[in-house]
């Protein structure tokens, strides 16, 4: 079990001051420094859920913001997955 858990929802409006051929490549590094600043982790994964969200309109038009669940493990590692995703498996898990 993850030591420590969190939902955040990532604001990416600053891809729009790169270019639309950088933008989705932006918006993962915008990612990657939202989870430094706000985890402090050792390393940072990302869950391809989360790039293919990213990546889903294609590189010019990535979303605005993201929502997102961040569980930092004891070795201090970050696993940074769709918040959504989750929810919808353990509702699934329920039934």
């Amino acid at each position: 079990m993850s030591a420590e858990e969190r939902i955040y929802t990532v604001p990416l409006g600053k891809v729009l001051a790169v270019p639309k051929y950088r933008r989705a490549e932006k918006a993962i590094t915008l990612l990657r420094k939202f989870v430094q600043r706000h985890m402090k982790p050792e390393a940072i994964v990302i869950d391809t859920t989360v790039n293919e969200a990213i990546w889903a309109r294609g590189i010019k038009k990535p979303p605005r913001k993201i929502r997102v669940r961040l569980s930092k493990d004891d070795e201090g590692t970050v696993t940074v997955t769709l918040a959504e995703a989750e929810t919808e498996a353990e509702e699934e898990e329920e039934e």
